[in-house]
């Protein structure tokens, strides 16, 4: 079976991840890497014993399917170039910078018959997988998605660059349309919104409460889900799970019985996972 022609359009901090996992890839050939940068082009480019392409446009032909990962504002535009042209597209998240240009670029798909997948590499989180079998029907999501201060993805808000996973996340787990959304958020060391809480309310009932910030002390990536009887804690940075159970009736005063279970995952590798996919 003939191997699948890849390249990566910006090879900075994700998409050098990107282009060590198609190396690793035995379906797939790394036929070359591309940058705003020829510079940061060249290095990766040396790394992985392929060679640097100076405008990703001359990549058609070339290609079956590209990993883009540059910059966020640029996402729609080299997105749109490539599924206009026949190649299949995986795009780092945010997927685009509006909501229009998001649309667009899955009609687009649609009508080229080709494949657009989006980088939202929790859904391939093994602590997130452990946990699908014991997810029913979530009434309450509590989401915190906090991480010290890097000054990269600071072209967005913290909403496309953080907080954008939990949301994916909980929109694949509550199958219900959205009814209400309400959010805050203040920006702290940019320009632009570093710190938020969104509350989302679908028309099932269920509720979801979530908050990102990009100027905490300390990392944490932690998703909460209550259903009846059952509470279920998944950490996806230290790839945990735990789920407490009632398991009996609840009298007077009494604390009813509960069943309480751990997991802890390997935490494997969800961007390959990902790019496998």
């Amino acid at each position: 079976m003939a191997r699948l022609r890849c390249a990566v359009v910006g090879v900075g901090y994700l998409g050098r991840f990107h282009a060590q996992k198609y190396k690793q890839i035995e379906e797939a050939e790394l036929i070359g890497v591309c940058d705003a940068s020829p510079e940061r082009a060249k290095t990766v480019a040396d790394e992985l014993g392929v060679p640097m392409i100076a405008d990703y446009k001359e990549l058609i032909g070339k290609v079956d399917a590209v990993t883009v990962a540059s910059t966020t504002r640029t996402h729609y535009e080299i997105a749109k170039f490539f599924l206009s042209n026949g190649v299949h597209v995986n795009v780092e998240k945010p997927m685009t910078v509006t909501i229009e240009e998001a649309q667009e670029l899955v009609q687009l798909s649609k009508s080229k018959n080709l494949k657009l997948q989006v980088g939202h590499v929790e859904r391939f989180n093994p602590a997130l997988q452990a946990a699908q079998e014991k997810l029913a029907t979530p009434l309450f999501i509590e989401c915190h998605r906090l991480a010290p201060f890097k000054p990269r993805g600071v072209d967005v808000d913290v909403v496309l660059d953080l907080m954008i996973h939990d949301i994916d996340v909980i929109m694949s787990l509550v199958k219900s349309p959205v009814k209400s959304v309400s959010a805050v958020g203040t920006p702290v060391l940019t320009k632009v919104v570093d710190i938020a809480n969104a509350r989302i309310e679908f028309e099932s009932g269920t509720v979801a409460n979530i908050t990102a910030s990009r100027v905490s002390q300390t990392a944490t990536r932690k998703f909460r889900v209550f259903q009846q009887q059952q509470y279920l804690s998944i950490d996806f940075g230290a790839g945990e799970v735990s789920l407490t159970t009632k398991t009996g009736e609840w009298k007077d005063d009494q604390v009813p019985p509960l069943e309480f279970e751990q997991w802890s995952l390997e935490k494997g590798d969800a961007l390959l996972a990902e790019t496998k996919a």
